[in-house]
């Protein structure tokens, strides 16, 4: 019978130990945090996807990442040499 008793005791002790230190930690604004972290989470997975298919359509667009053989070529080559042979000019 004292087994049954010491039994019965020390199992509402450790139920008394649980609940006192679940309780805070079952807080109730986990749902909260936990729905705005994964919003948070969903926008970042949705700006790194918009961020690849810009990528990819860039890639399509030039499929040989060929550059512009004209490009820093100005429209009157001529100018510049002016410019070189007389610095007053300006």
């Amino acid at each position: 019978m004292n087994r049954i008793v010491l039994l019965i005791v020390v199992g509402v002790i450790f139920l008394v130990i649980g609940v006192a230190v679940g309780y805070p930690l079952g807080n109730a604004d986990s749902y909260e945090d936990g729905y705005e972290q994964a919003v948070a989470d969903v926008q970042a997975q949705q700006g790194e996807v918009a961020e690849r298919a810009s990528q990819q359509a860039a890639k399509a667009a030039n499929p040989f990442q060929a550059a512009n053989p004209l490009e820093g070529v100005s429209a009157n080559p001529f100018e510049d040499a002016a410019k070189k042979l007389n610095p007053f000019s300006e």
